[in-house]
Order: structure tokens, then sequence, then C-alpha cells
């Protein structure tokens, strides 16, 4: 019983620090995210978004094949947009539905303490709950 009340402590506090995001901080967290991952996996955002860089557009190599996509007719000063006006929605989102999900599954294992502590000393759980004994 004490483990699962620790554990629904932790839960809904990094529910709640889900959900309190606000999205400056969701930005800093992406932006570091994305300096922080291999350059396959930003070619890989960036073909699935079709957009070039994080912030800002930036004509690199790993840019190229998504300038095609960008431009089929392969303009010089064609650029595609940045990556995070595309990933903002689904990061919010993200953070959301986490922060949701913690709290309802916080608030069903803070229902199990209440029902352990509430039945655990009765010889019949369909007695009374005043009469322990």
């Amino acid at each position: 019983m004490i483990i699962l009340f620790m554990l629904f402590l932790i839960q809904f506090s990094i529910a709640s620090s889900c959900l309190a995001v606000n999205s400056e901080q969701q930005k800093e967290f992406a932006e570091e995210g994305w300096n922080n991952v291999p350059d396959s996996m930003r070619m890989q955002v960036q073909d699935t978004f079709t957009c070039c860089g994080f912030n800002s557009t930036h004509t690199g190599t790993s840019c190229e094949a998504v300038t095609k996509k960008c431009c089929p007719d392969y303009v010089d000063n064609c650029a595609c947009p940045p990556c995070l006006p595309a990933l903002e929605d689904k990061i919010s989102y993200a953070f959301k539905l986490c922060g949701g999900l913690g709290i309802f599954f916080s608030f069903t294992e803070f229902i199990g303490v209440w029902l352990t502590v509430r039945y655990r000393n009765q010889k019949d759980p369909r007695g009374l709950p005043s009469a322990f004994l």
C-alpha cells in the first residue's frame, strides 16, 4: 500500500508537470532534442514533415533531398519551411496526452489505495466497514 501511494505521488507529479509545460518550454525541449539526435533521425523528420532545419531554414547537405520535394522545379532561391511550426502541434498534443493519461492512472491508483485502507482489516468485505472484527 505504501509503494502504491508513493507511485501515485511520483506519477501525479510527473503528469502535473507535463500539463504545466508552456509553449516556450516545449520549444526549448524540442530544440535540445533536435540538437542531440543523430543526423539520420533529423533527415527522417525533415523528410516526413517536408521541412528543413529546426527553427530557421538553412542550406546544408541534410536538406538537399527535402528541397527537391519542396521545389520540384529546383529553383535556386526556393527553401523549405523550418520544422518547428510543423512539430509544435504534435509536441503540444504529446505533452497534453501524457499528462492526461498520467492524471487518470494516478487517480486510479489513489482509488486502489483508498479501497485497500477501507477493506484491509475486515473479515468479510460484504460486512459493515466500521465492524473490523
